[in-house]
């Protein structure tokens, strides 16, 4: 299950007003999920597998039988940089989630140089500036 270290920070009148939310109402379970600190993933039901990002059509069949699933959080460090001139400072990486797909993301309680390729990281789903809850990353 999801692990939400700030769901409090981003009430669901913050997801409500957002205009990128309300832009993609295919992706508004999505939202509305992130907003009570949950993460959820879509997965078809004709070829089985989980997608990112989320669509209304399964990208890897084409079948439009999609339906949303709590996601575990968990996955894999796939790659990462911390651009050293970056102000506020800050780790993006690529994560491969235990349910197959890898999302672009950021390593969040975590230092550069004490991550690892493969290191295993649990979802954070933390307020963005505009205040839409995102899922962040940290070690395991």
């Amino acid at each position: 299950m999801s692990q939400s270290t700030s769901a409090s920070a981003a009430p669901k009148a913050a997801f409500e007003s957002d205009p990128f939310a309300a832009a993609y109402p295919e992706t508004r379970e999505f939202w509305q999920a992130g907003a009570e600190g949950r993460f959820l993933l879509k997965v078809c039901d004709d070829c089985q597998r989980a997608h990112w990002y989320p669509r209304s059509m399964c990208p890897l069949c084409g079948s439009d039988k999609t339906r949303w699933v709590e996601a575990s959080g968990r996955g894999k460090l796939y790659a990462f940089s911390a651009p050293a001139k970056a102000e506020p400072p800050y780790i993006l990486a690529y994560v491969t989630l235990d349910e197959g797909p890898t999302i672009m993301t950021n390593i969040v309680d975590a230092d550069a140089a004490s991550l690892r390729i493969g290191q295993a990281v649990q979802v954070s789903m933390r307020a963005a500036a505009e205040g839409r809850m995102l899922p962040f990353f940290s070690p395991a």
